[in-house]
């Protein structure tokens, strides 16, 4: 794949990846040919700023861990309240760390 198609991908979605897995991604974008840019392109990714806010607000509900794929979780903190704050807590300032792994393995599974 042309360096600038992936470092226009990096551009408009280096904020929701991992940076310290940038070198993987970039690795694996180059041997890609380029009519599955767009592919890779379509994948929807999870802005960390955004689960931030919805893990503050509606956290102690699981809709953070929903989001993310965590079902088993998200009933766990549903029913106990966030095991009554604790793990919503941990939730706040793990989230953005969570939503970039996420992404992550999404994009990985396309490429």
């Amino acid at each position: 794949m042309d360096a600038n198609k992936i470092d226009m991908f990096f551009v408009s979605n280096g904020k929701k990846l991992p940076s310290e897995k940038a070198a993987i991604i970039r690795e694996k974008m180059a041997t890609i040919d380029d009519s599955r840019y767009a592919t890779i392109s379509s994948v929807e990714m999870k802005d960390p700023t955004t689960m931030l806010l919805i893990s503050i607000f509606l956290g102690k509900f699981g809709v953070d861990r929903f989001m993310l794929g965590n079902t088993g979780m998200g009933i766990l903190k549903l029913l106990t309240a966030g095991l009554c704050g604790v793990l919503w807590l941990i939730d706040v300032i793990q989230i953005s760390g969570k939503t970039k792994d996420y992404n992550y393995n999404a994009l990985m599974q396309i490429l």
